[in-house]
């Protein structure tokens, strides 16, 4: 059975740090690329970040682009996202997730981001940024 159990989430003010953790399991963890999708309150969900396996390449939607970190500890099959500068659009759940190889991107207003298809998702972690 696959599992995907995000934690990491809270409450913090704007500039704050957060970072999110996904302990993945029940799947080849190096033969997945594993990434984040976020959805804020009456919002679409978006993509947030993503690493392909094998090459490791990382892909980030500009708005978090400088601000996010994605990493991954194929030992422990876990992966992160660390979170720096948090503004209050940043408040959503957070959704870890994985698809065979490398990561989807999607154009949006004709440049590449990251995509929202993942074969396996997991629960939710919400953050929220209070200006």
């Amino acid at each position: 059975e696959v599992q995907l159990q995000a934690s990491g989430g809270g409450s913090v003010h704007t500039g704050g740090t957060l970072r999110l953790s996904c302990a993945a399991s029940g799947f080849t963890f190096d033969d997945y690329a594993v990434g984040w999708v976020r959805q804020a309150p009456g919002k679409e969900r978006e993509g947030v970040a993503c690493i392909s396996s094998g090459n490791g390449n990382t892909y980030y939607t500009d708005s978090m682009k400088g601000r996010f970190t994605i990493a991954k500890d194929d030992a422990k099959n876990t992966f992160y996202l660390q979170m720096n500068s948090l503004r209050p659009e940043d408040t959503a759940v957070y959704y870890c997730a994985a698809r065979r190889l490398l990561c989807g991107l999607q154009a949006v207003g004709g440049r590449p981001q990251v995509g929202i298809d993942y074969d396996y998702r997991g629960q939710g972690t919400l953050v929220t940024v209070s200006s």
